[in-house]
């Protein structure tokens, strides 16, 4: 996806790259290890035109169980909806990676609290770039 030529120089020049753990740029590999991120990075769970962590965990199964078991390091299945708990474990992984910043969509802070998590997750993506209608409308539901 991005040119391999491009790190270097983002390097070079002090330019900190972007890290979502299931947005891996290097093609053989499906997710991001947290804990191998270079220092000059942004570590992220999401960003405003993807899913949140909740929404994508249960849009896709297939590779929601993958992240538990092979990076989250739990045993069995994974639980249908993404539980406080791993939200907590994938947050704790970013929280601890070498990079210079961990920034996270408050959506995904959310996720930690039952109470809180209860709107569905597909209300909480931000943008819909494949919908060239689509506008910015999302609020926070906490008052």
């Amino acid at each position: 996806m991005v040119p391999q030529c491009v790190e270097p120089v983002l390097n070079q020049l002090g330019i900190l790259g972007l890290r979502i753990q299931r947005m891996p740029a290097d093609p053989k590999i499906e997710f991001y290890n947290p804990a191998d991120y270079q220092y000059l990075s942004v570590c992220t769970t999401s960003s405003h035109d993807m899913p949140t962590l909740r929404g994508w965990w249960e849009d896709d199964r297939v590779r929601s169980q993958r992240i538990y078991n092979d990076i989250l390091s739990m045993f069995g299945e994974a639980p249908y909806h993404c539980e406080p708990y791993v939200t907590q474990s994938v947050l704790h992984q970013h929280f601890h990676s070498p990079s210079m910043w961990a920034i996270f969509p408050l959506q995904d802070f959310m996720g930690l609290s039952p109470e809180l998590s209860q709107r569905d997750p597909k209300e909480e993506k931000i943008n819909e770039p494949s919908n060239p209608l689509h506008y910015w409308r999302y609020r926070m539901h906490v008052g």
